[in-house]
């Protein structure tokens, strides 16, 4: 496994984040029918430390917060707290929520320490914005982040889910007030959705900020022909409204996955996942059995050549923004 740090920062993670939206209890209300319990996602969680991951993304919005609390008692059970680096998220207040009485900021501080309670830490190493807030002006939010960074129960900030301007100007506004900035973005990014080759990977890059995409796999399609089937792909219905529309085109990709794949005697994730390390600094992939871990092993190992890469990427067209993107508006 491969090693770097996030932004300007001194946190040292995996090249790989094991993210954890797989993990948590399955409810009626759930989004997620196919997420694990607390005994697999121990024994999930201990396979990717003994992998060489040491970097967890999950959620306050991941099974109602079950997400954090499966993960973050795993984690203290299996390595010392030096040995892995947590980052979950907070979720914007939804309009029907929103009490009048109540500051964006004094929600963002509640959502920390909520965190840190299910979670089981003083500490969380890098902490998101999960989506753009469009109900709590930016300098309130930025205020209350550096608030939680100064106290030292936030290590680094990040946001997941914005556009380009605004993770700059939000970086402008902590940079004129001496605050923390976002020092990483968590935004949807795989070899059939690039949209963020067009102007937030080279952002990222000129103001050292790190790329940690998620749907690295597109929810399992770039790591299985078309026409092979998975729990997931039949149960998960958010991603099949961000990839269903485009299946067709994307298709034409896949299918180029598996022959670089069968060229490298390799599998297609180690394809999808080393041509993803090419991009960006730490793609989170998911994995609810053992062996999905094998993937990234292997990608790590693997290493394309100008023309693999050049036939992977030559048939994509552009996309329409998807999922929390495209609803992302005030």
């Amino acid at each position: 496994m491969q090693y770097t740090t996030i932004g300007r920062t001194d946190i040292e993670v995996s090249r790989f984040c094991l993210g954890c939206m797989g993990f948590g209890k399955v409810t009626e209300e759930a989004l997620h029918k196919w997420t694990l319990g607390p005994d697999d996602t121990r024994a999930i969680i201990g396979s990717a430390l003994e992998a060489g991951i040491t970097f967890f993304d999950t959620a306050m919005a991941y099974s109602f917060g079950t997400s954090e609390e499966y993960v973050g008692a795993a984690l203290r059970a299996l390595a010392p707290r030096n040995q892995w680096v947590i980052a979950t998220k907070y979720s914007p207040r939804p309009p029907a929520l929103i009490d009048p009485n109540v500051s964006g900021g004094d929600w963002i501080r509640t959502c920390i320490d909520n965190s840190l309670s299910r979670l089981g830490v003083d500490t969380i190493d890098l902490y998101y914005m999960h989506s753009w807030d469009y109900h709590t002006p930016i300098e309130e939010s930025m205020e209350a982040l550096n608030e939680a960074v100064v106290a030292g129960k936030v290590r680094a900030l990040g946001v997941s889910n914005c556009h380009p301007y605004q993770l700059a100007r939000a970086n402008d506004i902590a940079a004129a007030h001496g605050w923390a900035r976002f020092e990483a973005i968590q935004s949807h990014m795989n070899l059939i959705f690039r949209e963020d080759e067009r102007e937030l990977l080279q952002l990222c890059k000129e103001d050292d900020i790190a790329t940690i995409p998620y749907s690295a796999l597109a929810a399992g399609r770039l790591a299985r022909k078309p026409g092979e089937t998975s729990k997931r792909l039949e149960l998960d219905s958010f991603a099949k409204g961000k990839y269903d529309a485009t299946a067709a085109q994307d298709g034409v990709i896949i299918e180029r996955v598996a022959e670089v794949a069968g060229r490298h005697e390799t599998s297609m994730t180690a394809v999808a996942l080393a041509w993803l390390l090419t991009k960006v600094t730490s793609p989170v992939v998911g994995a609810t059995k053992p062996h999905h871990l094998e993937g990234p092993a292997a990608a790590s190992e693997l290493t394309l050549t100008a023309d693999d890469i050049a036939y992977l990427e030559e048939p994509y067209v552009p996309h329409a923004l998807v999922g929390v993107m495209a609803q992302n508006k005030a």
